[in-house]
């Protein structure tokens, strides 16, 4: 499994948001480079992003694009996007990121 994973599960519908385009990128020096792109599955999680092992420590970024995702729904939403930016650190181990979303309003927390 990647050392980064995500599951993104719409509140306002209270099940899991099956097709959320994600995409990874890890920060430095002020600039964001793109390490993977992804699809949030039926059960709402993307678990592929990297190959396993540990992330490399850093600041990393992951971006959601909610307007596609409610607009496959039929749905409008205030967000086009969440960006999510966290720290991984040394041997930090697996770092999971889910994101409760509605079309109005979004959290974010560090899962297990």
């Amino acid at each position: 499994m990647s050392p980064i994973t995500t599951h993104v599960l719409d509140t306002s519908l209270g099940a899991p948001a099956e097709g959320v385009p994600v995409v990874l990128l890890r920060v430095e020096d002020g600039a964001a480079t793109e390490l993977a792109r992804g699809e949030t599955n039926t059960d709402g999680r993307v678990t592929d992003l990297l190959p396993p092992g540990e992330a490399a420590p850093g600041v990393y970024r992951l971006v959601f694009d909610t307007a596609a995702y409610f607009a496959a729904g039929g749905r409008e939403a205030f967000y086009p996007a969440v960006e999510v930016l966290f720290t991984v650190e040394k041997n930090g181990g697996h770092y999971h990121v889910p994101l409760l979303l509605s079309p109005y309003g979004y959290s974010t927390y560090r899962g297990s």
